[in-house]
């Protein structure tokens, strides 16, 4: 190896074990322009106040996007913090606790009171530690109704992260326990209250009804509400007949014109598998009896040989230029039903709003049914898709889409998917309701078994 090269291979190093060493600062970094972010979200629009519907008077869609980009910046604070974290713990804490801090912008830093140019390195960090954590703090116990993924403190991911090796699990400094410290809530302890529940919720809200806002709160819902239901429904009429029209125009205006140029009628082939070509022959043999039988009781008249010849040889023209469209057809079909799916997932990318409204929208719609009918919906779709009669469901449904794409018919392949396929459909259906819908709605679970008894 020359000198020049050693040079380099000396400098690449250097310079990935700078930046390795450099991880824990440019984590930190990271996490305190999220938090940075967030707080300029809620100084702008929520007068200060944590992102929720009570601090802004924002409609349902604007909530949601609000919502969409605190998620997003939890998300970065959270990962970078377990960075930071890890990285810290591989390297030596006194070395990176008074490393250099990197030049940032002060003014930035002045307008929340972080006076940081002229503290060492030490207090940089802790200073930093403490702005993420006063503006997570708010989002890390507010529960599920706000939808919000739990974040770690970084104070506990600072000054615990020592400890989190050196004790055994379940141990107050172990991994397990931190997680449970850091915002998760224990589902084995719950607060207790003096008063029932149910006359605790009578009484507020008697004192919902009795307070003079009620009234505007109320019409406030039932707009955001409204408002929801008109998106969530356009939005799904948007997936259906925009992917329809897109097939159709592209198969008959695109595809089509594309196809027929490369492919001519006249030249192309008749069958395009060997079971078009079967079906073809026997509705052939079928005219051909049916003459015969006509002309043998007397319904249509005598005809000569040449003659039955002569419709015969009509009748095979006419079902040759039936299956050779068919075969052209299905040519077609593979390519504008992949246009169809492209212009599916663009929606979907797209429209990242309007997803989330529909989930609401459905999470609405299902939570709000009795639990006899969302029994009686899990019955039905279990017995139509995995039920005993699902297999001829299955049957029908492969061999259309075979057909549709002028595919020959495996019948080893049908076979085999319905045999595995239904199988494992019910066994993940069967492990969402014992996973999900038995905590969520345990009385519909129990509804569920009696009707299915």
């Amino acid at each position: 190896m020359n000198t020049s090269a050693w040079n380099r291979f000396v400098k690449y190093l250097y310079s990935a074990n700078q930046w390795y060493r450099d991880t824990p600062e440019r984590a930190l970094e990271q996490a305190y322009d999220a938090a940075l972010a967030i707080k300029a979200i809620e100084d702008e629009h929520f007068g200060g106040q944590r992102i929720s519907e009570r601090a802004g008077d924002y409609g349902q869609s604007t909530l949601s996007y609000f919502k969409s980009e605190l998620q997003k910046y939890l998300k970065v604070i959270h990962t970078r913090m377990v960075e930071f974290n890890a990285s810290r713990y591989f390297l030596e804490l006194p070395d990176r606790v008074g490393a250099k801090p990197q030049a940032t912008d002060s003014t930035e830093r002045r307008q929340h009171g972080l006076g940081f140019d002229d503290r060492d390195g030490a207090s940089l960090v802790f200073e930093k530690l403490a702005f993420i954590d006063g503006v997570i703090d708010k989002y890390i116990h507010q529960g599920k109704s706000t939808a919000i993924v739990p974040v770690l403190s970084s104070e506990n991911l600072l000054f615990k992260s020592t400890n989190n090796t050196s004790q055994p699990n379940g141990s107050p400094g172990s991994a397990n326990s931190l997680q449970t410290q850091a915002g998760e809530v224990d589902t084995n302890s719950e607060e207790v209250n003096l008063l029932p529940r149910s006359l605790l919720g009578t009484l507020n809200r008697i004192t919902k009804e009795l307070n003079p806002e009620a009234e505007k709160d109320v019409v406030k819902n039932f707009r955001n509400s409204q408002v929801k239901t008109v998106i969530s429904l356009r939005f799904i009429l948007l997936l259906i007949l925009v992917p329809l029209l897109a097939n159709q125009i592209s198969k008959n205006f695109i595809v089509g014109p594309i196809v027929d140029q490369f492919r001519p009628p006249e030249e192309s082939r008749i069958f395009i598998n060997y079971e078009l070509e079967e079906e073809a022959f026997e509705k052939l043999e079928q005219f051909e009896r049916q003459l015969k039988f006509e002309k043998l009781i007397g319904i249509a008249p005598s005809l000569s040989e040449e003659e039955t010849e002569k419709k015969i040889t009509e009748k095979a023209v006419e079902i040759a230029e039936e299956y050779r469209g068919e075969s052209g057809g299905a040519i077609k079909n593979i390519f504008a039903d992949l246009i169809s799916c492209f212009v599916f997932v663009w929606i979907l990318l797209v429209n990242k709003r309007e997803i989330e409204i529909l989930k609401s929208f459905m999470d609405d719609v299902i939570y709000g049914l009795s639990d006899s009918a969302k029994a009686f919906i899990i019955i039905l779709f279990t017995d139509v898709f995995v039920g005993f009669h699902s297999p001829h469901g299955w049957e029908i449904i492969l061999e259309g889409l075979s057909r549709h794409f002028g595919l020959p018919e495996n019948r080893q392949f049908i076979f085999l998917f319905i045999a595995t396929f239904p199988v494992i459909l019910d066994t993940v259906f069967k492990y969402w309701i014992f996973r999900y819908l038995n905590r969520s709605s345990p009385s519909a679970v129990a509804t569920y078994k009696n009707m299915n008894e």
